[in-house]
């Protein structure tokens, strides 16, 4: 009887053992399981609130803006819709002349077809081509150039993928961020480079009034366009300055692109297109673009103008029997302003002049022996050959 008292002590001990054992592992797995929920509450929670916000595939349409607001700070947002934009209306322009073939770009800015480029993306050519952004391929026609602002026009039948809307560059901004797309090499077709403008009516060589952008140019973009992040096309790229251009510097070279502006290769591109040619108003003379430089050099009474004088190449101050002869201008006198409208660091001569025609009366402000006076001008004609 004892013995069995004993056993029966021995197992009501262990049974207590066995269920506080049973207990602790049961509430270390029922903590455990409340534990697991917890966590993985906490990292849906948390996978909820950092999805991305692009939109799925299925909802995005050709034109449609693929991020949502708030995805990328503002700049980027205006980068992204500017060139999702002007990019379908953006070609590369091939080119097959006697001397080989090449390649450049251009962009669509007519519904009938019509395409801006270089003159020297086209020149020598015998047979033209562009391809699209999607990679189609359609001849084209030459419609006419204008090599002293390296402006052609080209055009293409069919379907267009898109038109391209040209803006206004006389409201650019040195510091205002801008857009270049084309196709460098020939090869990378609609590549997209960022940069700034860095300033205003440049001169390079022969050409005058143009955009200097640091946004990255090479062979290959020429002709194509410069844009706002409006979307615009205010400018036509054109050239860079590399280091073998510059006789006296073994410095790198960088940022140092240029374009057409708009307010230029507008008025051409419509001559081009009612004519095939684009007739130039002619005033006659030799000058020299000023600027504080110029001025403080030959000891101006101004920090902006065109100065009358003889070029390098020796063609005379005024020309005879030229719209400046026939109105008096004198080598020396210094041009300030065309009807009203100051020329400074962002508007040169030539670009209020190529806001007329032949055969127009213009206003000139001069400035003479100290004295400013206006001089009426009816402009001539400038011939082809020069």
């Amino acid at each position: 009887m004892e013995r069995s008292n004993r056993i029966g002590r021995i197992l009501l001990v262990f049974a207590v053992f066995l269920a506080i054992f049973v207990g602790i592992a049961g509430g270390a797995v029922a903590g455990g399981g409340a534990a697991y929920y917890m966590v993985q509450r906490n990292l849906t929670a948390r996978a909820v609130v950092a999805q991305p916000v692009i939109a799925p595939a299925a909802t995005q349409g050709a034109a449609a803006q693929p991020y949502a607001p708030g995805s990328l700070d503002s700049s980027s947002n205006a980068m992204v819709a500017a060139v999702q934009k002007v990019a379908p209306a953006v070609v590369t322009v091939l080119n097959s002349g006697p001397q080989g073939s090449g390649s450049g770009s251009g962009v669509i800015i007519s519904d009938k077809g019509y395409i801006i480029t270089n003159n020297h993306v086209v020149e020598g050519a015998t047979q033209l081509a562009v391809v699209f952004n999607d990679g189609s391929r359609s001849d084209a026609k030459l419609i006419g150039t204008d090599p002293l602002n390296d402006v052609a026009v080209i055009q293409v039948s069919g379907k267009l993928p898109a038109v391209a809307a040209v803006g206004d560059a006389a409201a650019l901004q040195p510091g205002e961020q801008v857009l270049a797309i084309g196709s460098p090499l020939g090869n990378f077709r609609n590549t997209v480079t960022a940069g700034v403008v860095s300033a205003l009516n440049r001169s390079v060589g022969p050409m005058e009034g143009l955009i200097q952008t640091d946004a990255a140019i090479n062979s290959g973009n020429s002709g194509g366009p410069l844009i706002n992040l409006s979307g615009e096309v205010v400018g036509l790229n054109t050239l860079v300055v590399r280091n073998d251009q510059l006789s006296s510097s073994a410095a790198p070279v960088e940022g140092l692109g240029f374009s057409v502006p708009s307010t230029i290769f507008r008025g051409v591109a419509e001559q081009l297109i009612a004519n095939g040619k684009v007739s130039y108003p002619f005033l006659g003379v030799s000058y020299l673009p000023i600027d504080g430089s110029i001025a403080a050099e030959l000891n101006l009474p101004v920090q902006s103008g065109a100065l009358i004088q003889s070029s390098r190449q020796g063609q005379p101050a005024v020309q005879p029997g030229t719209a400046a002869a026939r109105a008096g201008l004198r080598e020396g006198d210094i041009i300030t302003a065309i009807d009203g409208t100051a020329l400074d660091g962002d508007t040169s001569l030539r670009q209020l002049l190529l806001q007329h025609r032949p055969g127009d009366s213009i206003t000139l402000t001069v400035l003479r022996d100290g004295k400013e006076s206006s001089v009426q001008v009816t402009l001539g004609e400038r011939d082809p050959n020069m």
